[in-house]
C-alpha cells in the first residue's frame, strides 16, 4: 500500500510517500537524482520526489504527477487506486485565487440599510502616514438588502417577506451568478431568517451557499460577513479542483489541510478553512519533528521559492481568530504565521540608487534566471552567484524539457552586467559577488525582522529558542538569519527540504467549533460555559464521526478554550477553560502582561466567545536510528572543495553528501552539505552536528 502526503507550493510541489511495495522500490533506485529513498522498520520505505508546481507542457496537476511519477505509469495509463490506502493534501489553490482575485461571482444578501457595511469595515489605518488610501476590492459582485431584523435579543423587529427575496434572488441567478453569503444582524444567535433565505436558493439554484451563522458563529457582522463571502468567493474554486483530484483518484481516501493545522476529508474542505493550507502543513511538521529532537521551544522558518513562512511555538500551537489575507478580512481560527514576500524566486533589481529585493516573484514559470526559462535574476541566482548552490547538486529539472541542469553561466553574466549598471549610476565599484551579497543581506533582513514580529514584539526572548529551519530554499540562509537575530542553535530534519508535505502525514484530524457569549465572566455563568462546552463537543465529535479513520485513529483528545478581553476593550486572549474563575483570571493576567506589559486588574473580564477543538491522534510515520559504521574521529572525505563567497572573501569550501555522514560527525564551517532535496550552509564559526536521529543540529562556536 502507498500513503502520500502532499504540498502544493507556489513553486516546487513536495511529496512525501510511504510504501511497503518492494516493486516500487525497485523501480526508483535506478532514478537516484530523482527520488529519496530513506527505509523504515517493518520492511517500509519512504519516498521524497519534488517537482515544479506549473510545467504545462508536461502535465495539467504536479500533486498527481507526482503520484503517476512513484508508480512509474506512462501518460496514458490511469492510476491502479487500489494500491493508494490515503492521501493528505496541502493547496494554494484557494490562496493563488485570492491574491489573483479569481474567485466565483458572488451575491451578498445583507439586511436591509447595510449594503455598505463590509466595504466600510472598521475604519483601520494599517498606514497611519499614506495620504491616499485605496481600499481593497470587495470579493462580492452585488448586494442584495434583504427587509429582516432582529433585534440584539431575538424580538422580530421585521419578518422576513419570503416573495420579495425569491425575486430577486432569481434576478441574480439569471444574470449567471451561483454563489451567494447571506449574512443578517444577530443571526448569529438567531439564525431562523439566514435559514430560511439559504433554503430558497437552494430551491432556486445556487451551487454554493454561504450562511453567516454556520461560516463563523460569532458576534460583530462585519467580521462575520467577511469570512462568509471569503468563503462563497473561494469553496466552488476549491471544490472543483478537490473534485479534479478526486476524479484521478476514484475510491482514494482523500483529505486536505486546514489553516487550523488539522487535516479535514475532502468533502468537507471550504475555502475559509483553506486559506493557510500548505503553509500549516509546514508548521505541523517542524512543531512534531522538534519534539521528537527534544525541542520544546522552537521559531519555524519556511523559506520557499515565493514567500517565507514564521511562527513561534512554545508547546502549544498559536492560533489568531482574526486575519487579513491579501485584502480579505476573515475570523476563523487559523494558525499564527507571518508570511513575507520573500522567498528563493523573490526577484532582485537596482532602482538606480538602491537594492530591492521582491516583493514579485518569479515563481516557477519562468522562475530564476538559472532555470533556463527566460527569468529574471532572483534570491536563488544569488546563491548561485556566491557558491552556495552548485548545479551538479541540484535536480536536473529545468529548462522546456524539465531535464537540464541549472545555468550558472547566466547568472554570473547577468550579475556582471548588473555590477557594471550600479557603477555606472553609483560609482560603487561592487564585485558581481559583493553585489550578489548585498541582495543576500537585504533578503536575510526582511526576513528576520518577519521573526522580530512574531518573536520579540510579543515579549519573547528569541535567542532561548532552536530556528526550526525547513522548505526548500531555508538551509541556504538558516545561519545568516540566526546571527541576524542572535540565535544559537538551528534544527535540520531529513526531511527539512519537503517538511510541509511530510506535516500532512504527522498532522492529526481536527474539528474546532465556536461559540459567541459576550458576558461578563463570574460564578454564576460557569454552568453556562460548561453547557457551551458540551454543545460544542458534540458538534465536533459529529464531524469526525462521519469520517472513515478508524484505522489510522489512536486516541481522541479535546481542548477548550475562551476568549477572554478586558472590559471596553476589542484585543482577546485565549486561555484554557477551567471551572475556577479565580485560575482563568490569574492565567489571562499572566498572559496579559507577557503580550502588553500591563494589567488591570480592577476590570471585569468579558467572555468574548468559547471554542472546542476535538483532535483525533493519528499514527503517523516513524522516524528510525541510525548506527555508525566507522570511527568517530573519521570524519567523511569531502566530495569536492568549492569556492564560497561569504563575510566579504572567498573560501575554499568543502562539499558533503549528507547521506555519508554518520552519527557524531562534526563539520566546521565554512562548509556546504547537499542532500537531494534541500542545500545546508554552515557558514564560517558554526558547526554542524548529525544526531542517531539523522537530525543535523547546527550551532554557533565563536
Amino acid at each position: 500500500m502507498l500513503k502520500v502526503f502532499a504540498d502544493r507550493g507556489g513553486t516546487f510541489t513536495d511529496i512525501v510517500a510511504v510504501t511497503n511495495d518492494q516493486g516500487i522500490i525497485d523501480r526508483l533506485v535506478t532514478h537516484p537524482q530523482r527520488f529519496l529513498i530513506v527505509p523504515l522498520p517493518n520492511q517500509q520505505w519512504v519516498i521524497v520526489y519534488k517537482l515544479l508546481s506549473e510545467n504545462p507542457e508536461q502535465y495539467q496537476d504536479a500533486a498527481i504527477q507526482g503520484i503517476r511519477d512513484i508508480l512509474g505509469l506512462s501518460r496514458n495509463e490511469s492510476i491502479p487506486t487500489a494500491a493508494i490506502e490515503v492521501v493528505k493534501m496541502g493547496t494554494t489553490v484557494a490562496t493563488n485565487a485570492l491574491l489573483e482575485r479569481k474567485g466565483d461571482r458572488v451575491a451578498l444578501l445583507i439586511t436591509k440599510g447595510f449594503k455598505d457595511a463590509l466595504r466600510i469595515g472598521y475604519q483601520n489605518r494599517p498606514d497611519i502616514f499614506a495620504r491616499q488610501i485605496i481600499l481593497p476590492t470587495m470579493l462580492y459582485e452585488e448586494v442584495i438588502e434583504i427587509e429582516q431584523r432582529y433585534d440584539a435579543r431575538g424580538n422580530e423587529l421585521i419578518p422576513l417577506n419570503i416573495a420579495a427575496v425569491k425575486q430577486d434572488l432569481e434576478a441574480v441567478y439569471n444574470r449567471g451568478i451561483r454563489s451567494c453569503a447571506i449574512v443578517f444582524m444577530h443571526s448569529d444567535r438567531y439564525p431562523l431568517h439566514e435559514q430560511q433565505v439559504a433554503q430558497l436558493a437552494q430551491e432556486i439554484g445556487f451551487t454554493q451557499i454561504s450562511v453567516s451563522h454556520q461560516v463563523s458563529p460569532l458576534m460583530k457582522l462585519v467580521s462575520r460577513g467577511d469570512t462568509t463571502v471569503v468563503d462563497a468567493y473561494l469553496t466552488p474554486i476549491l471544490r472543483r479542483y478537490v473534485n479534479q483530484v478526486a476524479s484521478k483518484l476514484p475510491g482514494v481516501k482523500l483529505m486536505f489541510m486546514k489553516s487550523d493545522g488539522g487535516l479535514v476529508a475532502a468533502k468537507q474542505f471550504q475555502g475559509k478553512d483553506s486559506i493557510l493550507s500548505g503553509p500549516a502543513g509546514g508548521i505541523v511538521g517542524a512543531v512534531q519533528t522538534s519534539k521528537r529532537a527534544d525541542f520544546e521551544k522552537i521559531i519555524t522558518f519556511d523559506m520557499g521559492g515565493t514567500s517565507t513562512d514564521v511562527a513561534h511555538f512554545k508547546g502549544e500551537y498559536e492560533r489568531q481568530l482574526e486575519s487579513e489575507i491579501a485584502g480579505a478580512r476573515m475570523r476563523v481560527p487559523v494558525l499564527a504565521i507571518n508570511t513575507i514576500a520573500a522567498g528563493g524566486g523573490s526577484i532582485l533589481f537596482f532602482d538606480g540608487s538602491s537594492y530591492r529585493v521582491g516583493p514579485e516573484s518569479a515563481g516557477s514559470n519562468p522562475g530564476p534566471a538559472c532555470y533556463r526559462r527566460g527569468g529574471p535574476l532572483a534570491v536563488t541566482d544569488a546563491n548561485v552567484m556566491l557558491g552556495k548552490i552548485h548545479p551538479q547538486y541540484f535536480p536536473a529539472v529545468f529548462g522546456i524539457d524539465g531535464n537540464l541542469p541549472l545555468n550558472k553561466n547566466i547568472v554570473t553574466e547577468k550579475f556582471a552586467q548588473l555590477a557594471q549598471d550600479i557603477a555606472a549610476a553609483t560609482g560603487n565599484t561592487s564585485t558581481p559577488e559583493q553585489v550578489a551579497a548585498g541582495f543576500i543581506t537585504i533578503a536575510v533582513e526582511n526576513m528576520a525582522n518577519a521573526i522580530k514580529k512574531i518573536s520579540l514584539q510579543r515579549g519573547y526572548d528569541v535567542t532561548e529558542y532552536v530556528l526550526c529551519c525547513f522548505g526548500g530554499a531555508g538551509a541556504q540562509v538558516a545561519c545568516l538569519i540566526a546571527d541576524t537575530l542572535g540565535m544559537k542553535k538551528i534544527f535540520l530534519h531529513p526531511y527539512a527540504g519537503v517538511l510541509s508535505a511530510y506535516g500532512m502525514g504527522l498532522a492529526d484530524i481536527r474539528a474546532m467549533r465556536e461559540g459567541g457569549v459576550e458576558k461578563v465572566l463570574n460564578e454564576e455563568l460557569i454552568p453556562e460555559l460548561q453547557q457551551l462546552m458540551k454543545t460544542l463537543q458534540e458538534r465536533g465529535k459529529d464531524e469526525l464521526s462521519n469520517e472513515e479513520v478508524s484505522a489510522e485513529v489512536r486516541k481522541q483528545e479535546i481542548v477548550r478554550k475562551l476568549n477572554l478581553k478586558y472590559e471596553g476593550t476589542s484585543s482577546t486572549l485565549s486561555i484554557d477553560f477551567v471551572e475556577n474563575v479565580e485560575t482563568m483570571r490569574l492565567d489571562f493576567e499572566k498572559e496579559h502582561k507577557l503580550r502588553y506589559g500591563f494589567v488591570q486588574s480592577e476590570k471585569a473580564l468579558i467572555v468574548e466567545s468559547g471554542s472546542v477543538e476535538v483532535i483525533q491522534k493519528m499514527d503517523t510515520p516513524a522516524e528510525p536510528l541510525i548506527t555508525s559504521t566507522r570511527g568517530v574521529d573519521e570524519i567523511p572525505p569531502p566530495v569536492e572543495v568549492v569556492k564560497m563567497f561569504s563575510v566579504d572573501r572567498w573560501y575554499d569550501t568543502p562539499v558533503y553528501r549528507r547521506e555519508d555522514l554518520q552519527p557524531g560527525d562534526t563539520i566546521k564551517g565554512s562548509a556546504i552539505i547537499v542532500e537531494k532535496i534541500s542545500t545546508i550552509v554552515v557558514e564560517p564559526e558554526w558547526e554542524a552536528k548529525l544526531t542517531q536521529r539523522n537530525h543535523l543540529i547546527l550551532e554557533r562556536i565563536a
